[in-house]
């Protein structure tokens, strides 16, 4: 059940479940109907680690804003091969539910689990800060992890090199929020999605100066140490109420990324997408056709993009897949 269809993971890993929506990223979680849907499970076992998480109010399905604690979960040790886990692809290990306790016993196993690569998203960016800052949490993390089971804890190191800590960023409000957060985080890896990418953002104030100065995940310019971002990831919105993106907005945050040697991925388009059309009118032809972005040439004309479905719509941008991914102690090269 850990596999999962995520481009940028391997597999995910659910040591909780449940949340509650904090910001207009969250209007179309998908993470709500799924756990939703599991929560009437026929196994008895699956049911109850599900329940209580959702209701019905308002009129939508929406989060009740329990969290259910699954300590027992400890699939990373179980497998052998090196594999990028994300965590918590149904809940926010930051939740303001989540005792402290709970958060040290996964970051206990990220420790005991050195071969694997873990993968953090928040929205919580400033409870993150303040529990990853916190006096005494590398001693107190490192002591459950020698007695955890299956744990071979290589050393006494700290941040984890193998915890990759992100947040969510779907316009320039929340890039503005919570990236300082971020930076402002002990992390190997600082990344940020930029998914549902739901307006255009300027994220050159985060990223390393585009004068080719080397940098290194974690540390930022290795001059000054200013933290700087790892890793950028940005896709549109998928299910029946997604908004669409405008392929000018994930243009630009790839230029960015690629102006200051950042590696960047691109997850997908969503439910919408460019068709390869142009129009010269501002007037969609139906509802599911949408006038995005700049004029593209001198006569006015704009690109259509469709309501194709997030199968069709697919994840080619400008014609190429954008997988790249942060190494430790290396920069892709501005291109």
């Amino acid at each position: 059940m850990s596999l999962t269809k995520i481009s940028w993971a391997d597999r995910v890993w659910n040591p909780l479940l449940g949340c509650t929506r904090v910001s207009d990223g969250c209007d179309s979680c998908y993470a709500i109907s799924t756990v939703h849907r599991w929560a009437h499970s026929p196994n008895p076992t699956v049911a109850a680690a599900f329940g209580g998480l959702t209701e019905h109010r308002d009129g939508r399905l929406d989060w009740t804003g329990r969290v259910n604690l699954l300590p027992g979960r400890l699939e990373p040790l179980g497998v052998r091969k090196p594999q990028r886990w994300f965590v918590n692809s149904q809940a926010d290990l930051f939740h303001e539910q989540v005792p402290l306790s709970h958060i040290q016993q996964v970051l206990a196993v990220v420790a005991a689990a050195p071969r694997h690569t873990f993968m953090v998203l928040t929205k919580r960016h400033a409870r993150m800060a303040a529990v990853m800052r916190r006096r005494g949490l590398a001693r107190a993390v490192w002591d459950i992890a020698a007695d955890t089971r299956g744990a071979h804890p290589a050393a006494d190191g700290w941040p984890l090199r193998n915890l990759w800590l992100g947040v969510s960023v779907e316009d320039q409000r929340w890039a503005d929020i919570r990236i300082p957060a971020l930076l402002d985080t002990p992390a190997a890896v600082r990344w940020i999605s930029a998914e549902p990418l739901l307006a255009p953002i300027d994220l050159r104030p985060y990223l390393a100066a585009a004068t080719g100065t080397e940098t290194q995940p974690g540390l930022g310019r290795v001059a000054g140490h200013q933290p700087q971002l790892d890793w950028i990831v940005a896709g549109g919105e998928s299910g029946p109420h997604a908004r669409a993106m405008n392929p000018a907005w994930v243009r630009a945050v790839r230029d960015q990324a690629l102006s200051t040697g950042t590696p960047f991925w691109f997850k997908q388009w969503g439910a919408w997408a460019p068709t390869g059309r142009h129009a010269s009118t501002l007037s969609p032809r139906n509802t599911r056709e949408l006038l995005a972005g700049p004029p593209l040439d001198a006569h006015g004309n704009r690109e259509v993009i469709e309501h194709l479905g997030t199968t069709r719509a697919g994840d080619l941008l400008d014609g190429r897949i954008w997988q790249q991914l942060p190494v430790l102690g290396e920069r892709s090269p501005a291109r």
